[in-house]
């Protein structure tokens, strides 16, 4: 069986939990037996060293079944790829590979009428699209959180999307969302890592029979890092993209809450990259925030920026911290840093909405605070420094990650599982 993925860039070029699950999954199926992975991951201007003169779909690094889609001048506003030379080069790519499946973790940089053009050229394929976020129903970055307020938003409407973003008028969402429900429908089977998600698409108006939950899994192949039996539990890390949505700036104002009542008896590790990502505003804030810690005595520091980290240095960073702290400010749809964390056996201090509260249980294997509330994250991170006891019992309380092997076999049931388009999708 031929199995053709497909990702918002290589993990490689652009660091991001969807394309990190596709090439999981990509070296998973190599080992599997009588399957045939090949991975199709899109580069953009962000990686301009990849493009060549008249190429449109390259290998990639000499590595066999990797390629690389050199999307250009992608419409967000519509979410397609323009380029017909593109659409020729990934329908020919189609031809001459001849996938059993075609298994999408993402459409930017392609766009959604690839759904489409993808069934006219293989019309007896099976697609399956893998939702990492609500980029098909929210416009605004797929995240469905408010521009207006900040506010989590339960439900897209053409008013509301106009709301966040006022440069296009009503009919534009209306269209839009006309638009994404048409390629949707050559979907043979749709997949989300979190339950919780299933229920916004059904509300949306997809079909929840045609979902299946498969969580995500990484190969991380750790063992819980041996803890000394220190009193103190009062090392935390932030782990991830410096971006808005991962609410670094609520773990920031935290801090100089702390300071304010005169608790410092903490220290904050940030590990990440991607801040280039960021808005103008939230970019500043941070970088006035660690700035000015730069200048401070050390022994007056309460954070240390630790910069990017690859997969090797996981574990060295994790054994320097007791607990992972994931602030986001969105739906946060899994959560990978939790998982990473529970593998080396740290508890999780979360937002306490989306992902993290469907696996995070409070008081078991670690704590959730009210999403955005530097406040109480504060309160939360004081009581992980003091309470005796509580963080031995939250790392008892931790059950081991879905690892890749999982993820893998469910998918492998996802294909199995996914009918062969009908004779009426077959004449049309």
């Amino acid at each position: 069986m031929k199995i053709l993925i497909i990702c918002m860039y290589h993990p490689e070029l652009v660091h991001g939990g969807s394309q990190l699950m596709a090439h999981e999954l990509f070296q998973g199926l190599r080992e599997a037996a009588d399957v045939e992975p090949f991975l199709l991951a899109s580069a953009d201007h962000n990686s301009p060293a990849m493009f060549k003169s008249g190429a449109s779909i390259t290998g990639f690094d000499g590595r066999p079944n990797e390629f690389l889609f050199l999307s250009q001048n992608y419409d967000y506003a519509w979410d397609k790829c323009p380029s017909v030379p593109l659409a020729e080069a990934y329908a020919n790519f189609l031809d001459l590979l001849q996938p059993d499946v075609v298994h999408f973790h993402h459409f930017m940089t392609f766009g959604a009428d690839y759904f489409t053009l993808t069934r006219k050229v293989l019309p007896r394929a099976k697609i399956i699209f893998t939702a990492h976020e609500f980029a098909a129903i929210c416009p605004a970055n797929g995240h469905m959180r408010r521009r207006t307020d900040g506010s989590l938003c339960t439900q897209a409407s053409p008013v509301r999307c106009h709301q966040c973003i006022p440069a296009r008028p009503p009919e534009h969402y209306f269209v839009r969302d006309m638009w994404m429900k048409t390629h949707l429908t050559v979907i043979g089977r749709f997949t989300a890592p979190s339950r919780f998600m299933i229920g916004h698409y059904a509300q949306w108006g997809l079909d929840p029979a045609k979902f299946m939950y498969v969580p995500n899994g990484l190969d991380i192949n750790a063992k819980p890092i041996a803890t000394t039996a220190r009193r103190k539990r009062n090392r935390f890390g932030f782990f991830g993209q410096l971006v808005d949505i991962k609410g670094l700036h609520i773990l920031l104002r935290a801090v100089a809450l702390l300071r304010a009542e005169g608790f410092t008896d903490f220290t904050i590790e940030v590990n990440g990259d991607n801040l280039h990502f960021a808005t103008p505003e939230w970019r500043a804030e941070v970088e006035a925030f660690l700035a000015a810690e730069e200048i401070l005595p050390l022994s007056k520091r309460n954070v240390v920026f630790n910069g990017a980290y690859h997969h090797g240095q996981l574990r060295a960073r994790m054994a320097r911290v007791d607990w992972v702290v994931v602030p986001s400010v969105w739906w946060e749809i899994f959560c990978l840093v939790i998982s990473e964390a529970w593998a080396f056996g740290r508890p999780v201090i979360a937002s306490n909405e989306g992902g993290p509260a469907e696996r995070v249980t409070h008081g078991k294997d670690g704590l959730l605070f009210e999403l955005g509330d530097a406040r109480a994250l504060a309160e939360t991170i004081r009581r992980a420094c003091t309470e005796d006891g509580l963080w031995q019992s939250l790392a008892a309380g931790i059950t081991p990650p879905p690892g890749r092997a999982e993820m893998v076999q469910g998918y492998l049931n996802v294909y199995a599982e996914t009918p062969l388009p009908c004779q009426e999708d077959l004449a049309q």
